[in-house]
């Protein structure tokens, strides 16, 4: 909380459908995504494993529990399954941003399902939750957005330059509890964050197949940086 304080950042949290022990989906605008979903929903985050010696991105995805996955190791990613498993299993939450990558925060691209398997392979639910940013005066906010070529210098300064910004987050009811597979809760959380957070749905389809690669950018760096994370077969 202490950083987006810094930030002039408030969070309002719509916790009604919360539960223990889930995996958070969410929408992806910006590298604060994960502090606001820290302080209403304190979770571990998964990130490829490149993210660890990234300069700033890196510190600050390690310091918020983050899971590193190796890039194309099966036997990793076997591992990282077994990890979030445990994790949900004792009643802590595991966050995804299922989009693999962010947006400005006006739309809500096409959801890579490969990370909620392991959640429904331990028969833990999976909770949608829709972040949205706005100004004081109700009107949306792209000052948080850090995608395209936004450096996170220029994301930090047009928050800044706010005297205030509103963080909304919004669980939405569970899914996955009731034998769904991964690709229909993928389908259906999308649905879920896109009526809570009042956005289209547009598409960007899936790419290479990679296990669990890119399912969660927790480090959020924009899509038009090279180390933008890869998509998987969701």
């Amino acid at each position: 909380m202490a950083l987006l304080d810094a930030l002039g950042v408030e969070v309002e949290a719509d916790l009604t459908h919360a539960v223990p022990g889930a995996l958070l989906v969410a929408n992806h605008i910006s590298w604060i995504d994960i502090y606001v979903i820290n302080a209403a929903l304190p979770s571990a985050f998964v990130s490829k494993e490149e993210v660890r010696h990234w300069p700033v991105i890196g510190w600050l995805a390690a310091k918020n529990d983050t899971v590193f996955l190796r890039r194309g190791s099966r036997g990793h990613a076997k591992v990282i399954n077994e990890q979030v498993a445990e994790i949900l299993g004792k009643g802590k939450h595991v966050a995804a941003f299922p989009e693999g990558t962010t947006t400005d925060g006006r739309s809500l691209l096409h959801f890579h399902a490969a990370l909620i398997q392991p959640a429904l392979a331990a028969g833990r639910p999976v909770l949608p939750v829709a972040i949205s940013y706005w100004e004081l005066d109700g009107q949306r906010s792209l000052a948080p957005r850090y995608d395209g070529d936004i450096s996170l210098g220029q994301c930090a300064s047009a928050i800044l330059r706010r005297k205030r910004l509103i963080a909304r987050l919004v669980t939405t009811p569970v899914r996955g509890t009731n034998g769904e597979d991964r690709k229909q809760v993928a389908v259906e959380a999308r649905e879920a964050i896109a009526l809570a957070a009042g956005l289209p749905m547009v598409s960007n389809p899936p790419e290479t197949p990679a296990d669990l690669q890119g399912v969660l950018r927790s480090g959020g760096l924009p899509k038009g940086n090279p180390n933008q994370a890869p998509a998987d077969s969701g």
